[in-house]
């Protein structure tokens, strides 16, 4: 018969934490018995009534298996670490998400260290090697590390003794695998749909022509060109800081720089916040969008391009479904089994609005 716990002596068995031998005193049964109904063991000779009797303790108790305990009995712990800096930088976020959700689909869970990956070679790097070993420490069967933009990283040394997956950025010593937006197919549905729209004089707001973006995206807008039997006007290509002014800027320059019947009619601006300030730029000059020039931006980030007006036709950068992929491969690895390439490109869509 199972011994009777009063609700005090319950409490304070959970105040000091509740363990196998309290759940075995209070169900009346063997340590033994608990630890094969806890483990489902398949092959344990234990009653239904010991296993109701076992369960009933459990809940009564509030016990809690020791994850730690376990996962260096097991080898397994069930976690996935994810060192990242988007949890301080938003814009990225459905990294995150996507990896949760792939994560407890899997009966995976995320432990998360956030990190300030921009300077990763310098004053920072002590913060990278820091967050990697404290999800070691837990005994993380594989980690990811994801980049709020598409770049180069050196990922900590320790990062290699376990399966490891990059995600939105890629490991410069070329170790590790990582999954990537397609930059270049981004670029080139982008300017496919403005000639779609019967433009042929196209002005491209570009990034830094030295980060992967500015070279996949450029590179797809070019292919796009050459497609129809067209080249892209270097003149017509403009570089300017990441930013709604660097936007400004640089299609001020584009605007002003020919006369009003040789203007480009289409501006691909290579992400949304030049696009806003594209936007500024053009509608000074007494032009209306898409009427006397269309517009496409980059990224989606859903506060400017829902509520520009009008709303901004832009090429999506697929950040949940890169933490989903990068849960997805981390599990094959995990599970020992071979990926199908070192990098994965996943599609950029075009979202239409009300720009082109």
């Amino acid at each position: 018969m199972a011994k009777t716990t009063t609700p005090n002596k319950a409490a304070a068995v959970r105040q000091r934490g509740v363990t196998m031998s309290d759940v075995a005193r209070h169900a009346g049964v063997s340590r033994t018995a608990v630890s094969f109904v806890l483990s489902n063991r398949e092959n344990a000779s234990i009653s239904e009534e010991t296993r109701i009797r076992i369960n009933d303790a459990v809940q009564a108790l509030g016990y809690r298996p020791n994850a730690g305990a376990r996962a260096l009995a097991s080898q397994r712990s069930d976690w996935y670490g994810l060192v990242t800096e988007i949890v301080t930088a938003p814009f990225a976020v459905d990294i995150i998400k996507g990896a949760q959700d792939q994560a407890w689909l899997d009966r995976r869970f995320l432990l998360i260290a956030p990190s300030d990956q921009a300077d990763a070679v310098g004053p920072n790097q002590g913060l990278e090697d820091a967050a990697v070993e404290k999800l070691l420490e837990q005994r993380v069967e594989g980690l990811l590390y994801a980049a709020t933009f598409h770049r180069g990283v050196h990922v900590p040394e320790s990062a290699h003794e376990v399966p490891t997956v990059l995600i939105n950025c890629f490991d410069a010593d070329g170790k590790l695998p990582s999954i990537v937006p397609d930059e270049r197919a981004g670029g080139r549905v982008a300017v496919e749909r403005l000639l779609q729209a019967g433009h042929s004089r196209i002005g491209v707001i570009n990034l830094d022509p030295r980060i992967p973006a500015a070279v996949g995206r450029l590179e797809g807008a070019r292919e796009a060109l050459a497609g129809a039997g067209l080249e892209l006007d270097p003149d017509l290509v403009v570089s300017g800081y990441a930013t709604a002014d660097g936007g400004y800027e640089a299609a001020c320059e584009i605007l002003d720089r020919y006369p009003k019947n040789q203007r480009p009619t289409a501006l691909f601006c290579l992400n949304d916040r030049m696009a806003m300030g594209a936007y500024d730029a053009i509608k000074e000059r007494g032009l209306t969008i898409p009427g006397d020039i269309a517009v496409i931006g980059f990224d989606n980030q859903e506060l400017i391009a829902a509520y520009l007006r009008p709303k901004l036709t832009t090429v999506a950068l697929p950040f949940e479904k890169m933490g989903a992929l990068g849960v997805q491969t981390l599990a094959a690895l995990t599970a020992g089994q071979p990926i199908t390439a070192d990098q994965q490109l996943v599609d950029c869509p075009l979202l239409e609005r009300s720009s082109v």
